[in-house]
């Protein structure tokens, strides 16, 4: 009873708001079935229905929750069929495929008027620069890519009977997309403007929006140069439609949006003001009036719209008048000047007002582009909003453009689809079945056919000399296409249809219906010319944007232009040739009622645009083959609880998962295919019933869950219970450990404080631990901190009980130091320092040159092998030369300079000069030796005056001076008296005669003889 019970409840939810996919339609031949699920999804809320991957929209006319962020991200990066269909699942299917697959996308939005499609592409506009990634630079570019939807609104939209904001030309939009997938820029291509509006609107219609937002919504200084009243009753051009206001639509906000959106975009301000005057300028145009002269010819009444025209357009009044009442004719190369009739006058004049905001229009779109470019490699989503079939009950030049567009875009429609249907059978290797459908490239060559075709029957008729008119160009067509199966005319139809078709009509019967078009205003609009005169004044407009737009090349150039009709069919072409290299997906938009009321649905309108849009078509080609199909790992899934075999994890291939579980399932052979990654079911009961057995497998499966959660929380529960248990214990026993801390703590404290209150007496009980703490505290700073080297003489103040052994230990410590520094110094560096101690018991505070004597290291000699003369070598046989240094010698009297060398052995010193031994002093009879205190590098050696052998006392100045008397003390083991004097030295000459070495401070070395005989050094002080 409840599984019967839930499986129709599904089956009654099915029945009130129908399939979301047409596809799974049972009787999809049905086109009574198809409107009939439309009204039921339509009736609770659900505007998007899917035919396979073509979304179909219905407008609502009135605002839905469903298109705020979070629905925006609910749809973020989620396969296409898992959740309801939505215009925000097509831009995100879209958007993913572009980055996955590399492949450029577009969406081709269509649809009638007032179906929705300018809205549809304003909600993927907004879902991209929402979802997409973005930086600063990209947050400005993504602004003015919203931004340019108002602002081509108020220059390409009106209100027309069927939509108060109707899209009156054709719009594509390709969004660029770096690498990482956020928007770097766009480029807008537009298609036939509605020119005939600006000067005609028909009944409960208004022209394009900016008019009447620059009137509402206009400041007034703007209003007063512009020479512009706020009042539309008041413009020619405004009131033909007797709809000046709407009441869905305010003017003055959306005037200051298209303000700010400009701004956005990044128009300057005297290029909105030259806009601006070009809108100003054609209402004015709409109020010039003509009139007979005093000589019959025709001339402007209106001397203050022409003054405002010469001003706003930039242009000479007096050629403005002549070019509005004149017209220019060349014939046999000779140019003259006709008067313009009234009629005449007044077309050209509405001629100029289109030609104008035409013009002004395709710049405006350029300079979007402008500021959308980007330059450098990207990807692509195209977004096409163009407008979809029109029936009218009078058809003209435009509805004969937009049926023959929309001809095209079906042909391309259809054969994408059936391309696309292909391609996915032979990709998952299924049979694919031809599939019978309604070609109408008959129609589209009837109308686009090279000379035969209906627009080069146009052409042709608009070129031709003579006098061409309307009824001539409908009875070359009725001699040309007669007997063509899709096109009818008064003369060529049987006396049953012959009423439906006037005498100034011909009929095509289009794939979506019959139209009848009136052949009255092909040929002018097909031509659009204005006339030679009047573009000539306004090539020579000072304003930027007109000199942009009419360019003086035109008035030269003897080439034809392009007719209107040739022109839309070209940009078609190439239209068709963008969609085709990219990855298309559809928006099938549809208009429920023609009153724009909410939830009124009109089945015989909706089933009119069903039928034009081609969706019973699509559907076929859909339904072909299978209904419905989907990755095995989706339907695996989804459906695995149904089979034991695969619930609750299928561990194999998921081909033979889906297998398992359809055999389960009692699938019979001939309702679904196994391809390489989907399953294929034909049938949709097949399917609905899979669907049933889901729904009624439910309860159980719930009661399951619901089992395994009431026993999860119960453990969990129980775990928590006996957590607390163990913790609690575990709590115990660490309060326990703490207060144990706690009180061994409590009694060091009161040990500690009572043998610091005791720690003066001898060593008692009271004390003991005091005592004992601070030898170890001692002992161990010295364990952890010893003196580092032997030059460290810091050491820690002992506590008085340890003040004996801290001496004996600081004793033992420097005794090891150095016992450990002696073992580890070098022979050589022993020698060094040994010699370094010798010069600081000398030199150390006497001589001002000893401190930076001391980090420089003493050398063994400081001549070479080479320089040592070996003939002096050989006089000195087993004596070696320990040191040797070059010296300068004064002579004692004169004090004259002699180069020297000083050789030291072992026993003596002695002078040498090249060869010749000059001078022997054995180290026994040196006296001493005399320095300065000074930085000078004199010495003066002593001898014994007695001893004939020596020739007296000898003055000596050498670079290292340190150095020598250090070497000669050590070779004469330190016997040697060394002399320090301040100010002068004396010396013996001769026997009884002495000589004097003065010494003073200064700049430089300087060594002179003075005046009283003695030797004067001067010396610069280095230690002040």
């Amino acid at each position: 009873y409840i599984v019967h019970l839930v499986m129709e409840s599904t089956l009654t939810a099915r029945d009130r708001v129908g399939v979301q996919d047409f596809v799974l339609l049972e009787n999809y031949t049905s086109e009574a079935a198809f409107i009939e699920n439309l009204r039921r999804r339509f009736g609770e809320n659900l505007i998007y229905t899917y035919i396979g991957s073509v979304l179909v929209s219905v407008n609502p006319n009135k605002d839905l929750e469903i298109y705020s962020k979070a629905h925006m991200e609910r749809y973020r990066g989620v396969s296409f069929y898992e959740i309801s269909p939505h215009i925000y699942a097509v831009s995100d299917n879209t958007y993913r495929a572009m980055r996955t697959e590399r492949r450029d996308q577009c969406i081709l939005i269509s649809g009638e008027s007032g179906a929705g499609k300018t809205e549809a592409s304003k909600k993927i506009l907004q879902y991209y620069a929402t979802t997409c990634p973005v930086t600063d630079h990209l947050s400005t570019l993504r602004d003015r890519l919203l931004q340019s939807n108002p602002v081509l609104e108020a220059f390409g939209n009106a209100k027309t009977l069927r939509n108060d904001n109707s899209s009156r030309f054709g719009k594509y939009m390709d969004v660029q997309f770096d690498f990482r997938g956020a928007p770097i820029g766009g480029h807008i291509l537009n298609y036939l403007l509605e020119k005939s509006r600006v000067v005609h609107q028909n009944h409960g219609e208004r022209n394009f929006h900016i008019f009447y937002q620059l009137l509402e919504g206009g400041e007034q200084d703007l209003l007063s140069k512009l020479g512009l009243e706020r009042n539309a009753q008041k413009y020619q051009y405004l009131v033909k439609g007797c709809c000046p206001r709407v009441s869905s639509i305010n003017d003055k906000n959306d005037w200051r949006t298209v303000r700010k959106a400009l701004t956005v975009i990044g128009f300057h301000e005297d290029e909105v003001e030259d806009l601006l005057n070009i809108i100003a300028s054609v209402l004015h145009l709409g109020n010039t009036q003509f009139g007979e002269g005093k000589n019959g010819e025709n001339q402007i009444t209106t001397e203050t719209q022409l003054k405002y025209l010469s001003k706003l357009l930039g242009v000479d009044g007096a050629a403005l008048r002549e070019a509005l009442t004149h017209k220019k004719i060349t014939a046999k190369g000779e140019e003259m000047i006709s008067p313009l009739s009234f009629e005449q006058a007044v077309a050209a004049r509405d001629a100029l007002a289109k030609a104008v905001y035409g013009r002004a229009f395709t710049w405006l779109v350029v300079k979007i582009n402008q500021s959308l470019a980007f330059k450098g490699s990207s990807s692509v989503i195209g977004l096409l909003d163009i407008y979809g079939f029109e029936v009218f009950q009078h058809n003209s030049f435009e509805q004969f453009c937009i049926n023959y567009c929309n001809e095209k875009l079906h042909q391309l429609f259809i054969e994408l689809t059936l391309k696309s249907e292909q391609e996915e059978y032979e990709a998952e290797g299924i049979t694919w079945e031809p599939v019978k459908y309604f070609d109408n490239k008959i129609i589209c060559d009837l109308v686009e056919g090279k000379h035969k075709g209906l627009i080069s029957i146009l052409d042709e008729e608009c070129l031709r000399p003579g006098e061409p008119s309307d009824i001539s160009f409908l009875e070359k067509l009725e001699d040309t296409l007669g007997g063509h199966a899709h096109f009818v005319t008064h003369k060529l139809s049987n006396g049953k249809t012959r009423k439906a078709v006037s005498r100034e009509e011909f009929k095509l019967i289009h794939y979506a219906g019959e139209v009848n078009y009136s052949v009255n205003g092909f040929l002018d609009k097909n031509k659009d010319l204005l006339y030679r005169n009047l573009k000539e004044v306004i090539c020579q407009s000072n304003s930027q944007v007109l000199s942009q737009c009419f360019h003086r090349e035109e008035v030269t150039d003897q080439k034809r232009p392009e007719t209107a009709a040739t022109q839309f069919k070209n940009s078609l072409a190439k239209l068709i040739e963008i969609l085709m290299s990219k990855e298309p997906s559809y928006v099938r938009c549809i208009k429920p009622n023609d009153a724009k009321q909410s939830g009124r649905f009109d089945e015989a309108l909706v089933r009119h645009q069903v039928k034009y849009l081609g969706l019973m078509e699509n559907l076929r080609v859909r339904r072909a083959g299978f209904a419905y199909r989907r990755h095995y790992e989706t339907f695996l899934q989804r459906y695995k609880s149904l089979c034991p075999g695969t619930w609750p994890n299928w561990q194999g291939r998921l081909a033979d998962g889906v297998a398992t579980l359809v055999q389960h399932l009692g699938y019979k052979p001939e309702e679904y295919k196994l391809g390489k990654t989907k399953i294929f079911i034909r049938f949709p009961k097949t399917l609905f019933s899979t669907e049933d057995s889901l729904e009624a497998r439910r309860p159980a499966l719930v009661l399951t869950l619901q089992t395994s959660w009431r026993g999860y929380r119960e453990r969990a529960k129980y775990l928590r219970i006996r957590q607390a248990v163990i913790q609690s214990a575990w709590r115990g026993m660490i309060s326990r450990q703490k207060a144990r801390r706690r009180r061994h703590a409590v009694d060091i404290i009161r040990k500690f404080i009572k043998g610091f209150i005791y720690r003066h007496y001898e060593r008692c009980p009271e004390n003991e631990y005091f005592l004992d703490h601070q030898r170890f505290s001692f002992l161990m700073m010295l364990f952890r901190n010893p003196p580092k080297s032997v030059l460290d003489k810091s050491w820690p103040i002992p506590p008085p009980c340890l003040t004996e052994a801290s001496e004996h230990l600081c004793r033992l410590c420097m005794r090891n130091m150095m016992r450990a520094y002696c073992r580890r110094i070098q022979p050589e560096w022993k020698k060094q320092m040994e010699q370094k101690v010798v010069a600081s018991q000398i030199f150390k505070d006497q001589k001002d040159s000893y401190p930076q004597s001391v980090p420089k290291l003493f050398v063994a000699s400081r001549l070479n092998s080479e320089e040592f003369n070996l003939k002096v070598i050989q006089t000195l046989g087993n004596d070696k030369v320990k040191y040797g240094i070059a010296v300068t010698k004064y002579d004692r009297r004169g004090y004259k300079a002699r180069p020297r060398q000083l050789l030291l052995t072992s026993s003596f010193a002695m002078l040498v000069a090249e060869a010749k031994l000059k001078q022997r002093i054995d180290y026994a009879t040196l006296r001493s030796i005399s320095v300065s205190s000074l930085s000078d590098g004199f010495m003066v050696l002593h001898v014994p005056s007695e001893d004939n052998k020596q020739k007296s006392d000898v003055v000596l100045q050498c670079d290292h001076l340190i150095e020598v008397v250090t070497k000669l003390a050590t070779m004469a083991d330190k016997k040697i008296k060394v002399n320090m004097s301040p100010d002068s030295i004396t010396f013996a000459v001769a026997r009884g005669k002495e000589g004097v070495i003065d010494f003073t401070s200064g700049p430089e070395l300087k060594v002179a003889k003075c005046k009283k005989g003695h030797l004067l050094v001067t010396a610069p002080k280095l230690n002040p």
